[in-house]
């Protein structure tokens, strides 16, 4: 029985979510399933069982009580999106449906856990973080001992990418939030994950974009993030 994989619609590099599940696609293993605001019900919801929260457009500071005016602002916010996104991750856990979030999707799980961005990086952090360009910067980043991704990856420090100019604020954690990943350089927070797991399915956050990654099957900060996320899955059917 194939996976159903409902995966958040972006306006910003959409496909490379599809490409990134296609293996498993053509194998008829997962079917992907586009979830869209004003457009997916709660019966798109419920056919999911699982979730990916994509990347995108900062988050309507409205939503965490953030500096209106900030450097990098997006001309527009996408407030639809932003409730629409929330209610994705309310549903997963409420339902203990698995869930990744990436880039937006791990402040988005942030935030909607009450917790605070940092809403710029700054003139030095961003030169390791934000997109230069089209081309995603490269970092380092330390895993936390003994946290999920440590034991999804078997890796303590590894190389990532990042096209972002906000953070999470590890001063303002939302609850019930662990921090499972450091950018070596700048000290931002790079994976997010439950700290009491206990009850709740698989929820893994990261900072940077394992969909788009170069060496991405190679890469055990993408690939064995896929894995584990879509044999979550399975074990929670």
């Amino acid at each position: 029985m194939k996976i159903r994989l409902g995966i958040s619609f972006s306006t910003t590099n959409f496909q490379n979510y599809l490409r990134w599940f296609d293996p498993e696609v053509h194998a008829g293993k997962v079917e992907l399933v586009e979830l869209k605001a004003n457009f997916s019900t709660l019966s798109d919801f419920e056919s999911c069982d699982g979730f990916v929260l994509s990347g995108g457009c900062d988050i309507d500071t409205a939503l965490y009580h953030g500096t209106p005016e900030y450097p990098h602002k997006p001309e527009e916010f996408e407030t639809e999106r932003d409730h629409f996104e929330a209610s994705i991750y309310l549903h997963a856990k409420n339902h203990q449906k698995p869930l990744l979030g990436i880039c937006r999707g791990m402040q988005l799980v942030q935030v909607v856990e009450g917790g605070k961005l940092i809403q710029d990086l700054g003139e030095t952090a961003n030169l390791i973080h934000k997109k230069a360009g089209n081309t995603d910067r490269k970092h380092q980043i330390q895993v936390s001992e003994g946290s999920l991704l440590a034991a999804i990856s078997q890796k303590s420090t590894g190389e990532v990418n990042s096209a972002h100019h906000q953070a999470i604020d590890p001063k303002q954690l939302g609850e019930n939030l662990f921090i499972s990943a450091w950018s070596t350089d700048s000290q931002s927070p790079e994976a997010l994950e439950y700290q009491n797991k206990e009850n709740q399915a698989f929820m893994l956050c990261v900072q940077w974009h394992p969909e788009r990654m170069e060496e991405k099957e190679q890469n055990p900060f993408s690939e064995n993030i896929k894995q584990s996320f879509l044999a979550s899955i399975i074990h929670s059917r």
